[in-house]
Parts: structure tokens; sequence; C-alpha cells
């Protein structure tokens, strides 16, 4: 038996441990270079041929406009007026560092002047640098990255807190931290070794790091405080580290069973980034789950009583618990009826969620960083459209040698040119040439060479005489109800456009991420629905409670609701400060997998010990439910705030997506740990009374003998 083997050799495991993190901790501190953007793609959807056939051609081109740092207003157009650039190109942004730019998009190559001007801001003490999309998302990443460091200057100080809070010991406030960053270190090594063979997505980093160290911090509190109880019950050390891991370790071993099966659950997002998610989500409860079974325990019996030391006195907190404990057990009904109250008022918002991933990624970034306002005056310059144009693909059986294939082509052109909200197209048939002209140009290599290939080479690939490539710019933004409106019509239009068994597909980024939020939208009651099976599942085989399963899968579905209602109130309404969004799609169904699988953590833990505490005094199951909340309440209480302190250290991130994470995760804990575990799981076994863990556990009443 494992447990037997740690408790004759506890040094010899731990080194194993100083090991492990030796040959992980460079892979660990190395994960953030191989995480991709990527992956958002519907890999079933037209659109992902379309953009794999629009990589043959060159594309519309067209500079990016240049964000100039160091040089103040006055300096800038001075410098630009001496060099007979355009007044109307230089814009002031609000940002204090005087930042100016030069939206120069609608020229395609630099002119001696231009290259002359960006020469004297130089010479001048300037920067420059372009404001393009693919700057926008470096900065995403870059910002992604940082907040790990940045968050956990501020997580690191409030677990520590709590942590004095729940254990009342310094030692032993130490101990979860050290496992959990254990545990941390496994899993991002691990993660970084997996960049390798799949596609994981550049959040995950933070994710990972902040739910191994959540649920690590968790998982050792549950096994440690129950070591400690066990020591005040004049236990060895050895039975207290034996009784701990048999009972707590049992708990949480069902408990991080349910949380990495709940994150795998994400694979039925049906895409790389939810299946990176998923690998990665369930790899950091494993490694939490493998330090907690063998780096805790040996630590525990090496530490034995020494455990205790700085002891602290949180005695006040301890009889709140049993004034809580009391009321609920005695009037169940009445904290029901509360939990019932608190969960569906904002459960009646949650309702009107909309999940949407932006194609505009600068609306991820600060409304005050330069490079968003950058985004936005260029979009005020060249249309709202210009950032993401869609691409038209057009794979015809006649090659573009062929008058008929161009005439097709201007048939297509025409019919875009006259949809609503489109501002402009580009297309060969623009050219002023007749399909004549143009089959005539691509037979003739002597010509295509000439003036006639920059421009065509946009448009069509020599190695691929059959493909022909359209751009179509919106009046409308990126991310506009209209501008997706647009990529239906085309979608549903083309056929009749076009002969009989030319492929086609219209590409870019606003057809992809509209794809993404369509699939996340169908595949989401799939995940929900997964993810509930395994909670119901877990628990049933946890508890062998047929009524307590079906009751957790309830609530957990009703804090769901209300955490969505949450969301609702603050992101999707621009609340708190935030401003306006939609709630990401690429973000929020983890929260509720996330919820669901958390969920059974506490659930399990209360659960198990009401069980416990039931079958040595079988008679009165009232009074093992109010025992196991007053035992457990502050402890799963504290675990849930230490979690919600793990998530509201990504406050700090500049990033939306990171907000809304850290909002939505906490709203769930603190709705589950303060209302549903403390509140409508004990009154419901108080209620059911002996039929509270129907069919496994049924107490009966106590025989009366016969006199």
């Amino acid at each position: 038996m494992l447990i037997a083997r740690i408790l004759r050799y506890p040094k010899l495991f731990l080194l194993g441990w100083l090991v492990i993190i030796a040959i992980f901790l460079p892979f660990a501190i190395h994960v953030t270079h191989g995480l991709s953007p990527f992956g958002f793609d519907n890999p079933r959807s037209r659109v992902v041929w379309a953009d794999k056939q629009a990589n043959h051609v060159t594309g519309i081109s067209q500079q990016p406009p240049q964000l100039i740092t160091g040089l103040n207003w006055s300096k800038a157009t001075a410098l630009a007026s001496q060099n007979h650039i355009p007044r109307r190109w230089l814009h002031r942004l609000s940002a204090k560092q005087f930042v100016v730019l030069i939206p120069a998009a609608r020229q395609s190559t630099t002119t001696p002047s231009d290259l002359k001007f960006l020469g004297q801001l130089h010479a001048n003490g300037g920067k420059v640098k372009p404001a393009s999309q693919l700057q926008v998302a470096s900065r995403v990443i870059s910002d992604t990255k940082a907040t790990l460091a940045r968050s956990s200057l501020v997580a690191f100080p409030l677990l520590v807190i709590l942590l004095l809070m729940v254990f009342g010991s310094v030692a032993a406030a130490a101990l979860p931290l050290v496992v959990a960053l254990a545990g941390s270190i496994l899993s991002l090594g691990t993660v970084d070794l997996l960049e390798h063979s799949m596609t994981l997505s550049i959040y995950l980093t933070d994710i990972v790091s902040f739910l191994a160290l959540g649920v690590g911090v968790d998982y050792a509190l549950f096994i440690s405080s129950r070591f400690r109880q066990e020591l005040a019950r004049g236990e060895s050390v050895t039975q207290a580290v034996a009784t701990s891991m048999a009972q707590a370790g049992r708990s949480v071993a069902f408990s991080g069973l349910a949380v990495s099966l709940a994150v795998l659950t994400l694979v039925f997002g049906g895409n790389d980034y939810w299946r990176g998610l998923a690998v990665g989500g369930a790899v950091a409860v494993l490694a939490d789950l493998f330090a907690t079974h063998t780096l805790l325990p040996a630590i525990l019996t090496i530490m034995g009583r020494r455990v205790e030391w700085g002891h602290i006195s949180f005695q006040h907190m301890r009889q709140g618990w049993a004034r809580i404990s009391s009321f609920v057990s005695r009037h169940p009904y009445p904290a029901i009826l509360l939990g019932l109250v608190v969960l569906l008022v904002p459960g009646y918002f949650g309702m009107r969620l909309q999940m949407s991933t932006p194609a505009n990624l600068s609306v991820m970034l600060p409304t005050t960083d330069p490079l968003r306002e950058s985004v936005a005056i260029q979009q005020n310059v060249d249309g709202k459209g210009s950032l993401a144009p869609l691409s038209i693909v057009l794979q015809y059986h006649s090659t573009t040698a062929q008058i008929a294939t161009w005439q097709n082509v201007a048939t297509v052109t025409q019919h875009l040119r006259r949809l609503p909200d489109v501002a402009r197209v580009a297309s060969p048939s623009l050219l002023s040439l007749s399909p004549t002209q143009l089959a005539t140009v691509i037979k003739n290599p002597v010509l295509m060479v000439g003036k006639f290939k920059p421009l065509l080479n946009d448009f069509i690939a020599t190695k691929h005489s059959h493909l022909v490539v359209l751009y179509v710019v919106s009046r409308s933004g990126p991310d506009a109800n209209r501008t997706e409106h647009l990529v239906q019509t085309i979608n549903h239009d083309m056929p009749a456009w076009i002969p009989n068994g030319t492929q086609w597909g219209v590409g870019g980024l606003v057809p992809l991420l509209a794809s993404f939020n369509h699939l996340t939208g169908r595949r989401l009651p799939w995940i929900i629905g997964a993810v509930a099976l395994v909670a119901f599942t877990v628990l049933l085989f946890a508890t062998g409670s047929l009524f307590q399963s079906l009751l957790g899968v309830v609530f957990d579905g009703m804090v769901a609701l209300a955490t969505a209602g949450v969301l609702v109130e603050t992101v999707q309404t621009g609340h708190l400060g935030l401003q306006t969004l939609q709630p990401e799609s690429a973000i929020t169904p983890l929260i509720f997998v996330l919820l669901f699988g958390l969920s059974m953590d506490y659930e399990v833990i209360l659960l198990h010990r009401i069980q416990e505490l039931a079958r040595s005094n079988a008679h009165n199951i009232v009074d093992a439910c109010q025992k196991g909340v007053e035992v457990t309440g502050g402890m799963i209480t504290g675990a849930g705030m230490i979690m919600v302190a793990v998530f509201v250290a990504l406050f700090v991130s500049p990033l939306e997506i990171m907000k809304t994470l850290a909002i939505g995760m906490t709203a769930a804990i603190l709705l589950d740990t303060w209302v549903v575990r403390t509140f409508m799981v004990p009154a419901s076994v108080a209620i059911l009374d002996r039929f509270a863990f129907w069919p496994r556990m049924v107490p009966k009443p106590a025989k009366v003998s016969a006199k």
C-alpha cells in the first residue's frame, strides 16, 4: 500500500519530489514559449478551407498606421510639415506621452518623403512602430504572459493571510503552499512537454497556474486539517497520517477525479483551443492530486506535531460556525428558502447571457491603450470594416486563362458590390480589363511580368490556375451584427452566382471567429450535459446517495445560472468600471465547467464527513449534519476564499478576458461555498433525514428493548 510505504520511508519520497521539481522546473519556466494564439477555427467549416486557399495569393496589402512615441505633438507636426506630410495624416492620442499616429494605410508603398520623415523622427528621439493587428495580438500575448507574474504578487500575500486564518498555525499554513507550488511546477512542466505534440492556447498559462495553485491549496488544506484534528484527539503521528489519508484523502481523490473529468469535457468544444484547455486543465488537477497523495503525507510524517508551530487562535470563528450549523440543521426550510432567493435573483438575469469572441482584438486592451486608440483612428480614416476584410475564395473547374472564369468573376463582383453594408470590393474585374483581356494576360507570361503582375498577384496564384480570391470590406466594424449578417448573406447567395461544381468559401477573421462562436454555442449544451453527468456519477460513487447526487447537479445548475447573471450585470452591461462587452465565448464555458468540478470538492468533503458522523451515531442524522457543518464549514468556506483570492488576483491583468474569468470564478465559488454548501446541502440532508443517503446508508431508528 502506498501510504504504508510513505509512512515507512517519508524522507525517500521527499527526496523523490525534490528530483521531480529539479527536472520539471526548467520546462515550467519555459512553458509560455510554445503556446499558441490560434486554434479557434471550426475544423469542419468552409472558413478553414477558404483561409488555406487564400494563403496561396499575396492578398490586398496596405501599410499599417505608424505609432510614434517620444515626441510631443508640436514637434511631430513641425517635422511632418518640413517633409510635406499631409497634416490630416497626423492624429493626437490621449496618452500622456503625446503619442502620434500616421494613418498611411491608404497607400501601399513608402515614399521618399515618408522615409525622410521617419528618419528625422528617429534623429529627434522618436520611436516608430506599426499599429497593426499583429502588434495588437502580440500585446495580448505579452500581457497574458505578464499576468502570471503580476497576479502572483497579489495572490500569495492574500493566500498567506487566509491560510493563517483557516489553520491558526504558521507551519500548517505553509504546507498547502509548498504542495501547491510543487503541483504547479509539475503541471506547467508537463504542459511545456505537451506543446510539441498538440496546439495549446496562450491563455492556458494563467489558467493552469491558478487552477493548480488553488486546487493544490484546497486539497492540502482538507488533508492537513484532518491530520491536525487526529493529533488533537491523541492519535500518534503515523496513525493520524493514515487516518487523514483514509478519510480526507479519499474525499480528495474523488474530488480530483471529478474536477479532472469535468475539465476534460471541454473536448466537446470541437476544436484545438478547447482540446488544449481540457488537457491542460486536467493535467493541473492530476498533478495536484499526485502531490497531495505522495508529497503531503511524507511532509506530515516528518513534521509530526511540529505542524502546530506558530499557533494563532481564532476561537471566535469556530463559535460562529457552531451557530450557523445549528440554525441550518434545526431550521432547514428557512435555510433552503434563503439559498433559493440568493441564487434565483441573479439567475433571472443569467438567461440573457450572450457570448462572443471579438474579431477586433484591440477591444481586449484598455480603452486608453495607444494601440487600441490607433486601431480606432484607422477605422475612422479607412472605414470600420478595413480592419478585417472578407476573403471570397472561388475555385473554378475552368482555369484563369479562360474567358468564362473572368466572366463569372465579374458577375460575382457586381453581386457583391450591390449587397447592403459593402463599402468596397477588390477584384481583378475592376482593373479596367475585360474578361478577354484578363484571360490574354494570364496566357501571356510576358504580360504577367509587366505592370499587371503586382496587381493580379493579389487575387490569383500562378501555381493554382483555378483559384481566384476577391476581397470585401464592410461598412460596419468586424464585430458588428451587420457584418456577420453580410457573411451569412454571401454564404446564402453565392451558390446562385457561380457555375455548378465551383468550390467556394468566405474566409477572414470575421467568419473565422463567427464560426467559433457558433460552434461554441452549439457545443455548450453538450459540454454542460457531459459535466453534469460527470458530477452525478462521481457523487454517486463517492456517497452512494442517489438523492444527494441529483440535488448536487441541480444546485450546481442553479449556481451556474446565477453566475451567468453576475456576468450579465457586470461584463455584459459594463458595470463595476468594466467596458461593455459580451462575455468571451473563449472563456465563459470554462467558468461553468470549473464550477461543476470544484463544487464536487466541497460537496464530497461535506457529505463524507456527515456520513462518517452518521455511521457513528445512526440514530440522529440531524445531529450528524450539524456537527459536520460545524467541523467542515470553516474549512470549506476558507478553501473557497482561497480560490477566490487566486482568481481575484487576475484583476491586475489589463485584458478583459482575464477579468471575465476572475469575475465569473469569484461569483461561482462564493455562491457555491457560502450559499449551497453552507445552507442548501446540509438543509437538504436535514429535511430528508434517514433517507438523505439512500440507498447506501439508511440510518434506522434505535430499537427499544422490551422489558
